[in-house]
């Protein structure tokens, strides 16, 4: 049978659990514990991947952290994308050696097309097999967690990876028999749940069902988005993965003088690269799904790797996986460094590519280029109000990034209103760039959340953490008490604090005490405090404080 001439032969290469192996390298002493590798979705902690001992205890992803720790799981680390991208490089220098053209969906699976690789070892199943022993060789201990997957389309490819575990690591799905292959995988397996949810409540609910809908009906019914995921249930590769030239004009490049070898400047020019793209791609109405990262270094020697986004990539998702990228290429050259310090796992590493003539950069970069590989249709875009001032946003974005770029990305960025009891809580910082999400939500299922406890509004405007200390004093300069019943013996009649106006004055109006019982669930943070809101200042200028007592000392927590 023959496949469809719209889909084009292709291979992935998926290592099951790469966050947990990413984490194994970076402790060994965590091989035989059970951990989970956490992820934050918004507001909320969720399970990326879990060990085999903590599989065991029915951990599995998506998982909820508490409910994580309530099956017996108490290790957890923080994802480490950056770490995952860097040493997944290992991976795709093995994979070179079969052919240039490799596409990395995410730290831990890429893909390549098979047509020319394919004749050269013998047909499908020796590549799969070569290029599993050829993983597996660079990973040692972790060889058997490679997964070889090929079939017509890329969809195809990555779920027939999947399957792999049952099939040695390497399944081969025969040309023209995609969409048999795909028939009893069940909708979630597209990767759009809010879709996969609206098809399952109409009836439907595995990719065969879904396939053997007509065409024409399913677009009108679901518009370009049904009808790219009806492409891809019938074993069609609705953007399948060919070499095109784009147009100069579409294309960035930056020169490095000097060169560099620091991870953070080569990242802020990627920043600015980026920027610049998206822009010009938005003037054409398009988006990128897929970009084509290129450098040199000082050697002459030539980079290039290709990432792939599912949807058109943002700006911050883009001048991410350049950063990725870059990390891995320059940290390739600090391998030597390592090596002398006892760093076996890159020793062997070294040892096994340089086996297969792959050898590792030695200069530092003095050029970088992002080429789109491939575009999309932008989805509609609201412009601001009489069109705002696009200019003084675009020179704010600039200086901030630069910024980002000499401090470091977590150390410039916005605040953003959450959830909460305290007003440190009620606070979360997010760094430039990042979407401004709460980690705590405001609002639960259309309702305000209630947070019982917390501190009645208006918030303060300034808010110390952790609180500065203050002295609040009664008319005879005695420290303020007050007792375990919420009790005052004595008024409030001056406050003394080095972070308000004058260093502190007397006391012109007051209100509370009122007890606070912070985290009164938590056995380790508990804290107990007495709150007063507190005006001080003369006729032209007063200022409102936050004041709380806790364990008969004074503390400034806001400033009104």
């Amino acid at each position: 049978m023959n496949s469809d001439p719209r889909t084009v032969r292709s291979a992935c290469v998926r290592v099951a659990d790469w966050p947990i192996i990413t984490a194994w390298n970076a402790e060994p002493s965590r091989r035989d514990t059970a951990f989970a590798v956490l992820e934050r979705v918004g507001p909320r902690e969720l399970v990326r991947a879990a060990s085999p001992a903590a599989r065991a205890l029915g951990v599995v992803p998506g998982l909820r952290k508490r409910e994580a720790e309530a099956r017996g799981v108490d290790q957890f680390v923080e994802a480490d994308l950056s770490g995952e991208a860097r040493r997944f490089e290992v991976v795709a220098r093995a994979c070179e050696t079969v052919t240039p053209r490799l596409t990395i969906d995410t730290p831990g699976r890429l893909g390549f097309p098979t047509r020319g690789p394919a004749r050269y070892f013998g047909g499908d199943l020796a590549l799969g097999e070569h290029v599993h022993a050829i993983v597996g060789a660079v990973l040692g201990d972790d060889a058997g967690s490679v997964r070889v997957g090929i079939a017509d389309g890329s969809f195809a490819a990555r779920l027939a990876a999947r399957e792999a575990r049952h099939h040695d690591g390497c399944l081969v799905v025969v040309p023209g028999s995609s969409a048999r292959f795909l028939a009893p995988f069940p909708l979630a397996a597209l990767g759009d749940a809010d879709f996969a949810g609206l098809l399952e409540r109409l009836g439907i609910h595995t990719l065969g069902d879904f396939a053997n809908l007509p065409s024409a009906d399913v677009l009108a019914r679901f518009g370009p988005l049904g009808a790219t995921r009806h492409a891809l249930a019938r074993g069609l590769d609705p953007a399948p993965v060919d070499l095109s030239v784009p147009p100069p004009d579409l294309v960035e490049r930056h020169e490095f003088d000097p060169p560099v070898t620091r991870v953070d400047t080569a990242a802020f020019a990627a920043k600015a690269l980026a920027d610049r793209l998206l822009a010009a791609l938005a003037r054409r109405g398009v988006g990128c799904v897929r970009v084509r990262v290129e450098a040199e270094t000082e050697h002459g020697e030539q980079l290039v790797r290709v990432w792939r986004h599912e949807g058109a990539l943002s700006a911050t998702a883009l001048a991410e996986r350049v950063r990725w990228q870059l990390d891995a290429w320059l940290d390739a050259n600090e391998r030597g460094t390592r090596i002398v310090d006892g760093d076996v796992r890159a020793e062997q590493d070294l040892a096994v590519l340089s086996e297969m003539g792959v050898d590792s950069t030695t200069g530092a970069l003095v050029m970088l280029r992002l080429v789109p590989e491939e575009v999309v249709a932008s989805g509609e875009r609201q412009m601001g109000l009489w069109g705002g001032d696009a200019a003084a946003a675009e020179r704010a974005d600039r200086v901030l990034g630069r910024l980002q770029g000499m401090l470091g990305i977590d150390q410039v960025g916005t605040f953003v209103v959450q959830g909460g009891r305290t007003p440190a809580e009620r606070v979360a910082f997010v760094p430039w760039g990042e979407p401004r999400e709460p980690r705590r939500p405001l609002h639960l299922g259309g309702e305000v959340a209630v947070w019982p406890g917390r501190l009645p509004d208006p918030a303060p405007t300034q808010v110390f953490d952790p609180p500065s200390p203050a002295e609040l004093l009664d008319r005879d300069g005695y420290p303020v008490v007050v007792n375990g019943r919420g009790e005052l013996r004595r008024p409030p009649a001056w406050l003394r604090a080095a972070a308000v106006p004058d260093g502190g004055g007397a006391v012109r109006g007051w209100c509370g005490p009122w007890i606070h019982d912070v985290r009164w669930w938590d056995i380790r943070q508990r804290h107990r405090r007495a709150l007063f809101q507190i005006t001080i200042g003369d006729d032209t200028a007063e200022t409102a404080c936050l004041v709380s007592i806790e364990h008969g000392r004074a503390h400034l927590d806001g400033v009104y």
